[in-house]
């Protein structure tokens, strides 16, 4: 019997390419803010596997209850989370910084966050089993200039990941926090609001990650023996070593 997989930020990057990569082994629940690309998401997969789309914002508490409530019973039960909602807004000094920015970043990577665990995590206590995978960045490892809130509401995952594993190991559920370094997404796109000549500068000269890289290590994370827990990763394209040093082609 094929296990449940919730993903939430199923409509681009990490999310979509994880979705893909899982159809053909899992049941998937798909979630994002797009209905129109979730749907179009739902048609492809379901030629792989049984697929239900759910369309609503991470960091509206009361929508996340809604179309949680909204699940036929055989999706009730979830085996794996993966919390991959999430964002960057603006890149300027803490002074410069816009408020609007920060409660974007703060109420999708930390508060969306915990709304949907929230909602699953009672699930997996009652059946004693899960295995929770939350996708954090470098930036929650090590504070970059002018990365200021993002960096904080990245640090923000790991604590609660590791408060997670504290927490819940006696339930014999999982915990995994993923840290990737560069990956080309849509991520840079949103953060410079849609200026695609800036967009670029972060992946110039370097061959990134891509989707597809992180969702194939998340792929293996799940589908370790139920004895075995990889609660930390993280993972650089091979030109970056840290948040900030990246050996860049200067052609």
């Amino acid at each position: 019997m094929k296990k449940n997989v919730f993903i939430t930020g199923a409509t681009s990057g990490i999310g979509e390419a994880t979705a893909v990569l899982l159809a053909s082994d899992y049941n998937l629940i798909i979630c994002g803010r797009r209905a129109e690309k979730l749907k179009e998401l739902e048609q492809k997969l379901s030629q792989h596997t049984d697929v239900v789309s759910l369309s609503f914002d991470v960091r509206d508490k009361e929508a996340v209850e809604k179309a949680m409530n909204t699940l036929p019973e055989r999706w009730q039960n979830i085996d794996i989370l993966i919390n991959n909602a999430g964002n960057a807004h603006g890149m300027d000094t803490i002074d410069m910084g816009s408020t609007d920015d920060w409660d974007a970043m703060i109420d999708i990577n930390v508060k969306g966050l915990l709304y949907v665990s929230k909602s699953i995590i009672p699930r997996m206590i009652k059946r004693q089993t899960g295995h929770i995978v939350n996708i954090g960045s470098i930036a929650g490892k090590e504070t970059y200039p002018k990365g200021n809130v993002y960096c904080a509401s990245k640090a923000a995952v790991q604590s609660i990941s590791d408060g997670m594993r504290l927490d819940l190991y006696q339930h014999n559920i999982k915990v995994t926090s993923l840290h990737p370094g560069l990956v080309e997404t849509e991520f840079s796109l949103v953060r410079f609001k849609g200026d695609r000549e800036k967009a670029k500068q972060p992946y110039k000269g370097i061959t990134p990650l891509k989707a597809k890289d992180v969702a194939e290590v998340i792929q293996f994370v799940i589908k370790r023996p139920d004895n075995v827990l990889l609660s930390d990763i993280v993972m650089f394209p091979k030109s970056q070593a840290s948040a900030t040093l990246v050996k860049r082609d200067p052609s």
